[in-house]
């Protein structure tokens, strides 16, 4: 016993074997499903702008720490999965060198400006495709038809997303071409099953939790079917809302962020349900059929003001004196 000593160190007393590679590469394995039905659906133009995004992103990331003398850490897997997200939210028929100004955009404007990982206040991937939505309008609204295989000639032919074509011709989708993703759209859209695989796996690695995704998607299913019940001509049934457009990849994959999400549970359920709201009032009320990239970002932005208000009380803080 007289040799016992006791070590006072700092915390976290609690460790463990994680890391940012880690988790990052776990993301990334994640978004392989979502990735493989783009190939799948589109062809060889997805695996192009995968490839352009991940090289444009690496490339600003490694010239942006080399000019600002920091360490090179392009291969933690954070660029990656910037590039990846910014991928999947793309046209398939975007010209290449827009999809390089996206990257640039995101990895510059959306992550080194602020200081690098982990300092950024907007997801970057979003940043690069709102820059892109706002410097080519045309190109970032134009679709093409997935690709039907066996036939003798794949032709990619101009057509609209399920959400454009209920907003403006008042024409519905199959359920089930939208879970399986033979639908236009973007890259990481269409397959809701694909997103839905990898987010299985990153809530059983524990890298994510039910209260983001799950009180965006509620949201969206309570507030639209309410909307559906009062006038289902003029208004899409929760499901079709539910499956359509960048929903579920933005509810698991960019609301979830660690950095730009709320870290306390209540204040979670705010940001998710914040979220939710304004995806349905975009959708439905606004002049554009889509609205996650505009509702995430806003409550990006308010997110330090969400950790402020739901934060816990201190453990005795209220005791009166005497």
């Amino acid at each position: 016993m007289a040799d016992d000593k006791l070590i006072v160190t700092t915390s976290p007393h609690v460790q463990s074997d994680e890391s940012v590679r880690r988790i990052m590469f776990a993301v990334i394995y994640s978004l392989l499903p979502a990735a493989l039905a783009a190939v799948y659906f589109f062809g060889l133009q997805a695996i192009i702008l995968l490839l352009v995004c991940v090289g444009a992103s690496l490339a600003t990331e490694y010239i942006f720490q080399r000019v600002r003398k920091k360490p090179i850490t392009i291969w933690d897997g954070s660029t990656i999965i910037t590039a990846l997200l910014l991928a999947l939210t793309l046209p398939p028929s975007l010209p290449i060198y827009m999809a390089a100004i996206g990257s640039v955009a995101a990895v510059a404007l959306g992550k080194q400006i602020f200081g690098g990982i982990g300092q950024n206040i907007f997801n970057p991937a979003l940043v690069g495709r709102a820059f892109l939505q706002a410097s080519f309008p045309v190109a970032m609204a134009t679709w093409t038809t997935p690709i039907t295989w066996g036939e003798k000639a794949v032709d990619a032919t101009a057509a609209a997303t399920p959400l454009g074509l209920f907003k403006f011709e008042q024409q519905t989708t199959a359920l089930a071409k939208l879970f399986f993703g033979n639908v236009s759209g973007s890259l990481g859209e269409t397959s809701a099953l694909a997103l839905l695989i990898g987010a299985g796996y990153l809530y059983y690695r524990g890298y994510i939790e039910w209260r983001i995704p799950v009180s965006i998607i509620a949201t969206v299913a309570v507030m639209s079917g309410a909307f559906w019940l009062i006038d289902p001509s003029r208004y899409p049934d929760p499901l079709f809302m539910v499956l359509s457009g960048g929903l579920i990849i933005g509810a698991f994959y960019m609301a979830t962020d660690y950095v730009t999400s709320p870290i306390t549970p209540n204040g979670k359920l705010v940001f998710g349900i914040g979220i939710g709201i304004m995806i349905v009032i975009i959708r439905t009320g606004g002049g554009l059929p889509e609205g996650v990239m505009y509702a995430i970002l806003l409550f990006n932005g308010l997110t330090p003001l969400i950790n402020r208000y739901t934060k816990a009380k201190i453990f005795g803080g209220h005791a009166t004196a005497g």
